[in-house]
């Protein structure tokens, strides 16, 4: 057994929501004792390190799965949507959300937790998203600076 904190870029950005960078097959079992109860992963099936079996793997052990691929280079507010709908229907749960590395994945939490659960700016930014903001190429500026009203909201 490992620690949570030893998955790639691992953060626990609020209470019931865990991020990360994609976990090897054996984390998934710590994510599981962790007291998560779903697992959202937002990178392709193609993408670096994805595990073919996954969905499998993740309900084997009794978690929700879901799998919302999001191209790197070209997220969409459809893709937001899907997410934000995965994300509402498990409140009042655990959910770890994970990507290749976690940036896909804290620019769309960023929306979830600023537009949905109303929370203030800093609180709805990961440690990661901070890091990657500086370097972020123009679609993921765009994508951050997504008003309520046009992701239907």
């Amino acid at each position: 057994m490992t620690s949570l904190s030893e998955i790639t870029n691992f953060v626990q950005l609020t209470d019931d929501i865990g991020t990360s960078g994609q976990p090897r097959p054996e984390q998934f079992d710590d994510i599981a004792d962790g007291g998560y109860s779903a697992v959202v992963n937002l990178a392709l099936p193609t993408s670096d390190h994805a595990i073919s079996d996954e969905g499998s793997l993740v309900t084997g052990l009794g978690m929700s799965y879901f799998h919302i691929p999001v191209k790197f280079d070209e997220p969409t507010v459809d893709d937001l949507r899907t997410f934000i709908g995965v994300m509402k229907s498990m409140e009042g749960k655990k959910v770890w959300v994970h990507c290749v590395v976690n940036a896909r994945v804290s620019a769309f939490l960023y929306h979830y937790l600023r537009h949905v659960r109303n929370l203030d700016e800093d609180a709805s930014r990961s440690v990661v998203l901070e890091r990657w903001q500086p370097s972020m190429d123009d679609t993921w500026s765009a994508f951050l600076t997504l008003k309520k009203n046009e992701i239907g909201l």
